[in-house]
């Protein structure tokens, strides 16, 4: 046997869901240029789930189910109220109450596949709804319901905000949303796949993948980029701060990625984004900040920017609290967990990798006596 660190390079399962292949990113084959561009977030759920785009009545059903799911057992509103909110990271709040729905679903442990079907709609929607229930009622204020004709981007604003949104938040969000739905066999994805093998159910494997994802090396970085942004803070200081991390050998994050060479290319889309939002709410300065930055981190370490590092200025421009940014990822990905986790019951088998053991060897049994 072989040792390989962070099992960097081991192909461990075969996918039709999402590909990475010499820097293009695709759903279904479909590139995310395209799809960034041209879809909804509801037909990207659509295309990972069944393995092709909807017509429009498929698309409408799909709009109407999730939209028809979105409100939250009282219970697990009582529940988020009686979270300590000062401490308590949105996170961590998030893979508590998905493990709780799992409670209150009837078919939790139905594992025929329409009823996981039903599942996967009833988590897609509902997540949403409990990370803006967890930013209302943390500001003392009470959740609000969605709307039934709105789409899913609509209202995640709507009912975090309690105001119908505009339509370049609305374009943001749901760009966000179609650029964070799935990324091959990434950390929270490979956790919900190795649970449900187990024939686990969905909550549980989702629970996994939320738990996965909210370690600061894959879903937190958004949130320690606008911390940086915010240190920063004046667009002159951007450089002398950068040499002095460097320097000091410390992570830029938001900067390079394991799997891509020569660039994300999910980041131009949130870089527009950026640019237009901080223009349009008079916060330019964080858009040029982080040019500033992406572009002397490239020219001296030939680390391009990934998905993460302008994603947190478009969702500051939103006005979105900072530690929600991981939760809001985990609202898209889902997404693609959620595809995984059934493709993964489609053919099933327990993953079980082993490990090289490097401990003592053959040392003598002493009696407790003897120690």
């Amino acid at each position: 046997m072989t040792t390989t660190k962070g099992l960097e390079g081991v192909v461990a399962t075969q996918s039709s869901i999402s590909s990475i292949i010499d820097d293009q990113l695709t759903y279904v084959g479909y590139k995310i240029d395209d799809l960034a561009e041209n879809s909804s977030f509801e037909e990207v759920v659509y295309l990972l789930w069944n393995q092709k785009l909807p017509n429009k009545s498929e698309l409408d059903e799909l709009k109407a189910d999730l939209a028809a799911e979105m409100s939250l057992p009282e219970a697990v509103i009582n529940h988020l109220r009686s979270y300590d909110l000062s401490t308590v990271h949105p996170m961590a709040a998030l893979r508590t109450a998905i493990s709780l729905l799992g409670l209150y679903d009837e078919e939790a442990d139905v594992m025929e596949e329409d009823a996981n079907k039903r599942k996967a709609v009833r988590i897609q929607a509902k997540i949403a709804t409990i990370v803006t229930a967890f930013a209302r009622i943390r500001q003392g204020k009470d959740p609000v319901q969605p709307k039934k004709e709105y789409s899913y981007a609509e209202n995640f604003l709507y009912m975090l905000n309690g105001k119908a949104p505009e339509d370049i938040e609305v374009e943001a969000i749901n760009k966000a949303l179609v650029l964070h739905a799935d990324h091959e066999l990434n950390a929270s994805t490979f956790t919900a796949r190795v649970c449900v093998a187990t024939l686990s159910d969905i909550y549980s494997g989702v629970t996994a993948a939320i738990g996965a994802l909210k370690g600061p090396l894959h879903g937190g970085a958004n949130e320690r980029v606008m911390k940086m942004l915010t240190e920063i803070g004046k667009e002159e200081n951007a450089i002398p701060y950068i040499k002095e991390r460097l320097n000091n050998k410390e992570k830029i994050m938001g900067m390079g990625h394991r799997v891509y060479r020569s660039g994300d290319p999910r980041a131009k889309f949130l870089k527009e984004m950026s640019r237009q939002l901080t223009e349009l709410t008079g916060q330019s300065k964080w858009y040029n900040m982080s040019v500033k930055i992406e572009e002397y981190i490239k020219q001296n370490k030939g680390l391009p920017a990934n998905v993460d590092f302008y994603s947190a200025s478009v969702y500051h421009s939103l006005g979105i609290d900072h530690d929600l940014f991981t939760p809001i990822f985990a609202v898209s990905r889902v997404s693609g967990w959620i595809a995984h986790i059934l493709e993964q019951y489609d053919n099933n088998r327990l993953i079980r990798p082993r490990a090289e053991y490097v401990g003592p060897e053959s040392p003598e049994y002493v009696s407790i006596e003897q120690r």
